[in-house]
């Protein structure tokens, strides 16, 4: 997540703890073990919230990568938007077929071909099942359709900030009025624009970070336990969020910044895309409660599908990737014969 000047090491870290802790939730939800206490009946549910912490680090990403070569016109839209698609849509395509040969039915036929468009965070109220959990990649693509709208709104500081606030109450009367909630783009927009906001600040964020981990770290721990404390409304998970990405990209090195962390922060997306798809194998191969009803067997499932789910994701970008370089050899090849 940088231009060429700029690395942010911390940003895979914050990423794959988070894509983790995702799947932490969604093993304990859907495999209703028998646990109690603060951390099964709060901690690890509240981790379904930490999708909003990847559209923040989306916007700030994109800005990162396109947010000048968007203003100063140095990339075309046709570039720009088929990097999207190529980036996302094979792998997408692939699990969705894997999805539909698992629990395939008319309805599953429908929804694969709205999956497919990349389109489908544009229908209202849309509630797909195959690959459940892309609600959050259709409205991170939304926010990609609208990138070059969402650098007209970050032209400026001010304008950033008169922006932000706008979309604070929108998403609050999302909520309160039309009763669109997390997979709407206009909910999520604030997000997306905390995002920007950083990468606007993000000299001065990540020298303050840098320079003073311990306030950092400090700012970072009163925003979870005001989380806890105060509950999961928009602001608290917008300051949890925003604290924890200004903390992260001022880290060079330790924990957010590592081999393994960079590792798993690079193949994060597609580990989320997939670990449902694992975790309903691993249930009709009987698995999930190998162990009974406990703490072993939430720990043993939860284990099989954050691997299970690396070793697809490598295993499915290699195939793709080797499949991209023989269509390229046989391309090649045609252009030869015919010159």
């Amino acid at each position: 997540m940088s231009t060429k000047a700029e690395r942010y090491e911390g940003i895979d870290g914050l990423k794959a703890y988070a894509i983790i802790g995702i799947a932490l939730m969604h093993v304990l939800a859907n495999g209703e073990y028998e646990l109690g206490g603060f951390v099964f009946d709060r901690m690890i549910p509240a981790f379904t919230n930490l999708v909003f912490l990847f559209m923040m680090v989306s916007g700030f990403g994109m800005c990162c990568g396109y947010y000048q070569k968007i203003v100063d016109r140095k990339i075309s839209m046709e570039e720009f938007y088929s990097k999207r698609y190529i980036k996302i849509w094979p792998y997408f395509a692939l699990l969705c077929a894997l999805d539909f040969v698992i629990s395939p039915s008319k309805n599953s036929m429908y929804e694969v071909f709205a999956n497919l468009t990349l389109c489908q965070g544009l229908l209202p109220n849309a509630n797909i099942s195959v690959i459940g959990v892309s609600w959050t990649l259709a409205v991170i693509f939304v926010f990609y359709m609208l990138f070059p709208f969402f650098c007209f709104l970050l032209e400026n500081k001010k304008k950033a900030w008169i922006v932000a606030v706008a979309a604070l109450i929108f998403n609050f009367v999302s909520s309160n009025y039309f009763n669109a909630e997390r997979k709407n783009i206009v909910y999520d927009a604030i997000y997306f624009i905390a995002g920007g906001l950083i990468f606007l600040y993000r000299k001065e964020l990540a020298d303050f970070a840098s320079k003073h981990k311990v306030i950092a770290g400090a700012i970072l721990l009163v925003a979870t336990v005001a989380y806890f404390v105060l509950g999961s409304s928009t602001v608290t998970m917008l300051f949890f969020c925003v604290t924890a990405l200004v903390y992260t990209i001022g880290c060079k090195v330790g924990g957010m910044a590592n081999p393994v962390a960079k590792f798993l922060g690079g193949i994060c997306f597609e580990v989320y895309l997939c670990h449902m798809v694992v975790y309903r194998l691993l249930e009709k191969l009987h698995l999930v409660h190998l162990f009974g009803n406990g703490l072993l067997a939430y720990i043993f499932t939860a284990v099989a599908v954050v691997c299970g789910s690396v070793v697809f994701s490598v295993c499915a970008k290699w195939f793709l990737n080797k499949i991209e370089s023989i269509l390229k050899e046989k391309v090649n090849n045609r252009r030869v014969n015919h010159v």
